[in-house]
């Protein structure tokens, strides 16, 4: 059963909240990140993309930078930018988006559920983007951002989450420059703090990342660096633990995750579509954005028309956790036969663009000439996912987005 503890969080007062709260480390570049941080001496861009203090040409792994951001870190806990709760407690974190919130609770996930599969994970993680969180975090000595996780709900868990928020107003209430509501409570009763670890031990088997696997890998990471390194280590101490926000999984609903693809690999549009149609039903929609409404069907854009197309009996195996997925069917059918697209991890030729932007962001790069051709996808479901890690499968890459993106900076875990 999943261990999820109260631990003493670090915030900003709440006059200072909106200014320090920022988007996570890894959903922009870092001209995005001194942009965003622009004028505003107080956002955590400064600690997470301490690049930022720099000019330019600084590679944002420099030892210089991780140094500045622990001197930006130190440097915001003296000036009061960063206060340290006097006690272990759990948080609520609520996220509003197109009028539907969703909540979570924010708690310590234990490093050793990592290792022993009660924390599930449906993605593979790349060793380079580990190590620069893991630097970051040795540096800081803290989880400065936290991992965003699911599980199956818990009606006891969700009344007592209602109870707590239709009862008492926010610490936190704020809109995001993005139009996203951003909710936290801080759970102060001891008891419900207690029953609350409870229920977790004792009704959530599992917890499933969501989005952070780079962070939670380089978390447990940490975790069993500082096992090996302390004689006397006991398993309670701060760094067998880290930062996760836990959502019920009927509240979570993934976005769809699109490809762009900058050539045809030599042919013409139209012998495109004569190879395309071999594996698909292909409708021309009048030039109009559809969405894909169910599984197994794509909206494609190509030479300024939009086309509708539905996978033919044989391309997918809804028997198969991988092979149902209509990333798989796309490129078992078109990105590997047709235009020898065959790592989706590697290929320069393939960008990839979250649902969020919407399709006439996939329209608008096709048009510009910058790419050739523009696919849509049916999001996948939660329902695929869990039981696509509960399988002990990997996902292909880029198959999954979630919005909105946690803020960053409402609560810090210290390892010590």
């Amino acid at each position: 059963m999943a261990i999820i503890k109260p631990f003493k969080g670090l915030r900003p007062p709440k006059k200072l909240v909106e200014k320090v709260a920022c988007l996570p480390y890894d959903v922009m570049n870092s001209a995005e990140a001194a942009e965003m941080a622009k004028g505003n001496k107080n956002s955590l861009l400064h600690i997470t993309r301490a690049e930022i203090d720099f000019d330019t040409e600084v590679d944002p792994h420099d030892a210089q930078v991780y140094d500045k951001a622990l001197a930006n870190f130190i440097a915001f806990q003296e000036k009061g930018i960063l206060q340290q709760d006097d006690q272990a407690r759990y948080y609520i974190y609520a996220q509003t988006m197109n009028g539907k919130t969703q909540y979570g609770i924010v708690g310590a996930a234990a490093c050793a559920d990592y290792e022993n599969g009660i924390i599930k994970k449906h993605e593979l993680t790349r060793p380079d983007k580990e190590e620069d969180r893991k630097v970051l975090t040795r540096k800081l000595n803290a989880n400065i951002e936290p991992v965003f996780f699911t599980y199956r709900a818990v009606p006891e868990i969700d009344a007592i989450v209602s109870t707590i928020v239709t009862t008492q107003d926010p610490d936190y209430d704020f809109t995001a420059e993005d139009g996203f509501g951003h909710h936290f409570w801080v759970i102060n009763d001891t008891q419900t703090n207690r029953n609350l670890e409870t229920l977790f031990q004792t009704k959530v088997p599992y917890t499933y990342v969501a989005d952070g696997h780079h962070r939670t890998a380089a978390a447990a990471g940490i975790g069993a660096e500082r096992t090996a390194a302390n004689p006397n280590h006991t398993g309670e101490e701060a760094y067998n633990y880290f930062m996760a926000v836990h959502f019920p999984d009927n509240q979570l609903q993934i976005i769809d995750y699109n490809r762009v693809v900058k050539d045809l690999n030599g042919l013409t549009p139209e012998d495109f579509l004569a190879k395309v149609v071999e594996n698909f039903e292909i409708k021309q929609t009048d030039d109009t954005v559809v969405k894909p409404q169910k599984l197994h069907d794509f909206s494609m854009y190509l030479a300024g028309k939009w086309y509708g197309l539905t996978a033919k009996s044989g391309t997918f195996d809804d028997t198969d956790p991988i092979g149902s997925l209509d990333v798989s069917v796309l490129s078992r059918s078109i990105l590997e036969p047709i235009l020898n697209i065959k790592d989706l991890r590697t290929d320069t030729r393939i960008e990839f663009v979250g649902g969020i932007r919407g399709l006439k962001a996939l329209q608008d790069r096709v048009d510009s000439g910058e790419m050739a051709v523009a696919f849509a996808l049916y999001p996948v479901s939660m329902q695929q996912l869990m039981h696509i890690a509960d399988t002990n499968n990997i996902m292909p890459p880029k198959v999954t987005w979630f919005e909105p993106k946690l803020r960053s900076g409402l609560v810090i875990h210290k390892l010590s």
